[in-house]
């Protein structure tokens, strides 16, 4: 996967780290007006004010708790996918997040800017869910 990959080592079992990491409307918390409603199949993420914003919907594609989940996003302006991957270390769990996205209309030579805000939202948003 071309993207970006974030570890985080913390005091939590497995399980617990899973059902932190996969509370999706938790997730919200992190990320400025932003609000995520279950679907079916996954998740949509709705960033913006008012009428004012986007839709970042979201599809799990794999899913094997508590060690690993696949997304697939299927917006208009956010495509990509995430994994996640939680495993037992001796004093909690390892979690990994691995995220490739892209935001539509914006041209590959900014590929660099996509990698690190996405590393900087993502990160943020494990530290949170993970705390």
């Amino acid at each position: 996967m071309d993207g970006i990959e974030i570890v985080r080592e913390v005091p939590l079992t497995p399980e617990e780290a899973w059902a932190r990491i996969t509370d999706w409307p938790r997730h919200a918390r992190a990320v400025p007006l932003t609000k995520i409603h279950r679907t079916p199949n996954g998740f949509v993420a709705r960033t913006g004010v008012g009428r004012l914003g986007f839709d970042d919907p979201m599809r799990v594609v794999e899913d094997d708790p508590p060690r690993y989940c696949r997304l697939v996003k299927e917006g208009r302006v956010v495509t990509g996918c995430a994994e996640i991957l939680v495993e037992p270390t001796a004093t909690g769990s390892r979690v990994t997040w691995r995220e490739s996205l892209h935001v539509r209309g914006v041209p590959g030579a900014f590929a660099g800017l996509e990698r690190w805000s996405s590393r900087l939202l993502f990160g943020r948003v494990l530290d949170d869910v993970l705390a």
